[in-house]
């Protein structure tokens, strides 16, 4: 049976910025929770942040590939570089997909970390704009497929060819 990565947060653990979950009532991901699938993880909080903390977003919207590559940093709203904590975050999601034997992962749309199509633009000023959080980026670059919350019901379907083979 193949295992999924998803966000804690979507599981309705209160591991978000500010202190809150983002759960999500997804009949199919509901199913997977059922059938043991699911594989909750927070790279921040796994990154050593705390709940609550000050928001982050990649310095100016660069995207997670900039952030692994040392081209640009997650800075949190009060300044603070917390790089190494997004970086711990994402190296630990990997360890824990691998662990697990995961090839698929449903994290949270926006995140600085799990962003899968869009991240915040670095401004703070709530924009949103194209890219990748940086354990997305991790992910993907060991072939990981990252999903969104919007789009889980594709999530099924890459994982029903992973089981057919």
């Amino acid at each position: 049976m193949e295992r999924v990565l998803v966000s804690a947060c979507l599981m309705g653990r209160k591991v978000r910025y500010d202190g809150a979950a983002k759960t999500s009532g997804d009949a199919l991901l509901a199913t997977w929770r059922e059938e043991g699938r699911l594989v909750p993880f927070c790279p921040e909080v796994e990154g050593g942040l705390p709940i609550p903390r000050p928001a982050a977003e990649i310095e100016g919207g660069a995207g997670g590939s900039a952030v692994l590559a040392g081209a640009a940093r997650v800075l949190a709203a009060d300044g603070s570089d917390v790089t190494n904590a997004f970086l711990a975050g994402a190296q630990s999601a990997l360890a824990t997909a691998r662990s697990f034997g995961v090839n698929v992962a449903i994290l949270k749309e926006g995140s600085p970390s799990c962003g899968s199509l869009t991240i915040y633009d670095g401004t703070f000023r709530g924009r949103r704009m194209p890219g990748i959080g940086v354990t997305t980026a991790l992910l993907e670059l060991h072939g990981i497929a990252v999903f969104d919350e919007d789009h889980i019901a594709d999530a099924g379907v890459r994982l029903r060819e992973l089981e057919e083979g």
